[in-house]
């Protein structure tokens, strides 16, 4: 048996993990988050989360581990730390500082103390604009400018945990995922913040029309600012892929290594809900313009060398499931 804490359980890829973990027998689960977001959030009914801690609870006991288990070491098997503000609007740095690095920070040096291997969520809003490509090298990392505090906060954590292990302080296998845009089931909670899918979804059994943001940018028509759209269960294959083999150390992209137009996306959401396409622009908002990402694309090379061979879901079929999967659950 294997016990795996996750924090940030009952959030979007965190409970899409603990459900791929419901469907083995060999691993123990403690989920970690806001205690109400256990139960407040339909789209985690009949998810078994097992063992909860509450997140500021967890945190007070990363320094003091007696408080969570009365035993001299835990014996936790791995931590995977998905928990975070994830808001790219966020403007409260203390919030931001406690719950992107200070609480990141805790985690490592528990998993370093204690010799846990840890996976952690970094981000793709850490290259900025992009103007510096996307490739995850980690010698271009310090030279990368987010566009917004959230970005911010992940770069730093990536930045303190590569000071940290030349150190000596790391846990004894760990690894940094730079997400890019997951998309999937379990995700309506984040409001403003979830994908694109999602939105179109409502959006089409609500009036039977899709909004999207025109382009403000030369050379680039309405409808085509791309993103590496990546399906949260790809996201999830690629963490027991990180736990398994393991990934003994490293920050590393985490897309398809395709990018594709939000017209591709849109398109893709009518048709999988068998709705004619009737597709509208509206201006960017000033407020994110200047902050609005026209392009992003994962160079996938690195997961690649370190052995993950499975081949990433197609878009169109990522949303066929997931808009099925959405009918089912009204």
């Amino acid at each position: 048996m294997k016990h795996w804490v996750v924090t940030g359980a009952a959030g979007f890829i965190g409970s899409r993990f603990v459900e791929a973990c419901q469907k083995r027998s060999d691993i123990v689960l403690t989920c970690v988050d806001q205690e109400s977001a256990f139960t407040s959030r339909n789209e985690m009914r009949g998810l078994d989360f097992r063992k909860t801690i509450d997140r500021s609870h967890f945190l007070q006991t990363l320094t003091d581990p007696k408080n969570l288990l009365d035993r001299p070491r835990p014996d936790f098997d791995a931590i995977i730390h998905l928990g975070a503000i994830t808001d790219t609007r966020e403007t409260n740095v203390d919030l931001l500082n406690r719950y992107n690095l200070e609480y990141s920070k805790a985690i490592w040096n528990f998993a370093s103390l204690y010799r846990i291997p840890l996976i952690y969520a970094s981000s793709a809003a850490t290259y900025g604009d992009g103007s510096l490509g996307y490739d995850d090298s980690e010698e271009l990392i310090p030279d990368l400018r987010p566009l917004n505090l959230y970005g911010e906060s992940k770069q730093a954590f990536d930045l303190w945990a590569l000071a940290e292990e030349k150190l000596g302080n790391h846990p004894p296998s760990w690894a940094g995922f730079k997400f890019f845009n997951v998309y999937g089931f379990g995700e309506r909670h984040k409001e403003f913040m979830a994908s694109v899918v999602l939105h179109a979804f409502d959006q089409i059994r609500k009036s039977g029309d899709v909004t999207l943001f025109k382009s403000h940018k030369q050379g680039i028509a309405d409808g085509y600012q791309k993103r590496d759209f990546i399906y949260v269960d790809d996201v999830v294959d690629v963490l027991f892929f990180a736990l398994q083999k393991p990934i003994l150390r490293g920050i590393y992209n985490l897309g398809t290594g395709q990018a594709r137009t939000f017209l591709d996306l849109t398109r893709a959401t009518f048709k999988a809900l068998g709705q004619p396409e009737d597709i509208r622009f509206i201006d960017t908002p000033v407020s994110i313009r200047d902050k609005y990402q026209y392009f992003t694309q994962a160079p996938m090379a690195r997961l690649r060398e370190a052995g993950y061979a499975k081949a990433f879901t197609e878009l169109e079929v990522g949303i066929d499931q997931y808009v099925a999967r959405l009918a089912r659950s009204r």
